[in-house]
């Protein structure tokens, strides 16, 4: 089984038909699938929302590119099923023995500055593992106990809409949409770079000009379905990688 073509190299633009809009089309006929993160949150210790962010999105890549993901590799059939269909990914917190429980499972821890996310292969919507059907999605509320630092304008950049208010659950998700939005629209040369320096990137939320700028900037945009928290086709995430920077 070869790996299959993107959304994006098969015709789709990040402003025209995208798995996250709420407008029903053929990706709604498929099987649905979801890809599931789960984020370490210890009550006396808990992640730095930003890095919680970034870790999550950097989880996303980890995902899409492993060995396991591509090819005749084991999880292959599942990524492509899930690509097939709306792309969702839903984000629970567990702690003490539900986060080991929960790393014991199929699938790859990233870890962050303060941040631990792992991310499993993907699973029918009503098909969750035990183990992580009875994680909580509510309660991921994370704070930055410091400003976050300024994004590294030269490297790859998530945008996050000022006007949408989320949980840092819902943020964790969008950010990966974004994340895998740039992917799919990078070369496999670009790829392969981006991999091989460990998936760098920031999260940053631009003032509303900035945002209005970005959002026609023909950069990657993610238009949320509208399932949790905000209207559907709310622009959540612009996707700045500089090898898609017109």
């Amino acid at each position: 089984m070869s790996q299959p073509d993107s959304p994006a190299r098969q015709g789709a633009t990040s402003t025209s038909v995208s798995p996250f809009q709420s407008e029903r089309n053929s990706r709604d006929e498929a099987p649905q699938y979801v890809l599931p993160l789960v984020v370490h949150i210890e009550k006396t210790d808990p992640p730095a929302r930003t890095d919680a962010l970034r870790t999550a999105a950097r989880a996303v890549l980890v995902m899409l590119s492993d060995e396991r993901s591509v090819g005749e590799g084991e999880w292959a059939q599942a990524i492509h099923d899930w690509q097939d269909a709306r792309i969702r990914k839903v984000v629970r917190r567990a702690r003490g023995a539900e986060w080991r429980k929960a790393s014991a499972l199929p699938g790859i821890t990233v870890t962050g500055e303060s941040a631990e996310v792992r991310v499993f292969p993907p699973v029918p919507l009503d098909g969750w593992p035990k183990e992580l059907a009875k994680l909580q999605v509510s309660g991921t509320d994370l704070d930055d106990p410091e400003p976050p630092a300024a994004p590294d304008p030269s490297g790859p950049v998530l945008w996050l809409n000022p006007e949408v208010g989320m949980s840092a659950g819902k943020e964790m998700a969008q950010a990966g949409h974004g994340a895998q939005l740039a992917w799919w629209e990078l070369s496999e040369t670009e790829r392969k770079a981006w991999r091989e320096a460990g998936f760098p990137l920031s999260v940053a939320t631009p003032d509303a000009a900035r945002w209005a700028e970005l959002t026609v900037s023909g950069l990657p945009v993610v238009r949320d379905a509208g399932f949790t928290e905000i209207a559907p086709g709310s622009c959540t995430v612009v996707a700045d990688h500089p090898s898609l920077r017109r």
